[in-house]
């Protein structure tokens, strides 16, 4: 199993935000939760991306760092009071120092050989990206050969996949821009509705 928040792994839901500054970040997570979503993964390509981490750690919403790409932004990220961290590929010295550090760490993989080799280095999860090449599909062959595989598919992921990776044995999904890209806050909190419900289905 995945050393995530457990309250990411019992709603089943990441939600994925690029340049996200702080002026958007309170309005935004506080529409998230309006439809039952406590967590939010800010990713670190913005130039706002650290203050925007220490901007939400008065709310009680769960704050990740996404697209992690280096030990410096992994540092700055943990610094400004994110709980867990996301990369978009596998980068070895990365993992070992998230593993070493006994930080919550998703490095992305997508084929067998990114996911033994992110498990020798001691993760206890992955993030299956881009989820929207191999579908659900992708995440059934995968838990054949690792059937004791957290994985966690992120990229093109809706209200009308959803509850499908998690049917094939997904943990959890992150979800992009489908679910966080509007300016109508209330597109946010209705298509979050939406996408809990499908899950509590599934």
């Amino acid at each position: 199993m995945t050393d995530l928040p457990e309250r990411v792994i019992h709603e089943r839901i990441i939600p994925v935000v690029r340049n996200l500054t702080p002026s958007r970040a309170t309005p935004l997570v506080e529409a998230l939760g309006a439809g039952d979503i406590s967590s939010v993964e800010v990713t670190m390509e913005g130039k706002d991306a650290a203050e925007t981490i220490r901007s939400l750690q008065d709310h009680s919403v769960i704050v990740g760092a996404g697209t992690v790409i280096s030990i410096a932004q992994a540092e700055e990220a943990i610094a400004s009071g994110a709980v867990f961290l996301v990369s978009p590929h596998l980068d070895e010295e990365l993992t070992t120092w998230a593993v070493s550090n006994g930080v919550p760490y998703l490095p992305g993989v997508f084929t067998p050989t990114e996911v033994a080799r992110a498990l020798a280095l001691g993760v206890s999860a992955v993030k299956l990206f881009p989820a929207s090449i191999g579908g659900p599909g992708a995440v059934r062959a995968l838990l054949g050969p690792f059937p004791g595989l957290s994985v966690i598919p992120t990229g093109g992921i809706n209200d009308e996949n959803a509850r499908d990776f998690i049917a094939a044995g997904a943990t959890a999904v992150g979800v992009g821009g489908w679910l966080t890209d509007h300016e109508d806050l209330g597109v946010v909190t209705g298509r979050a509705r939406r996408l809990v419900a499908a899950l509590r289905v599934a």
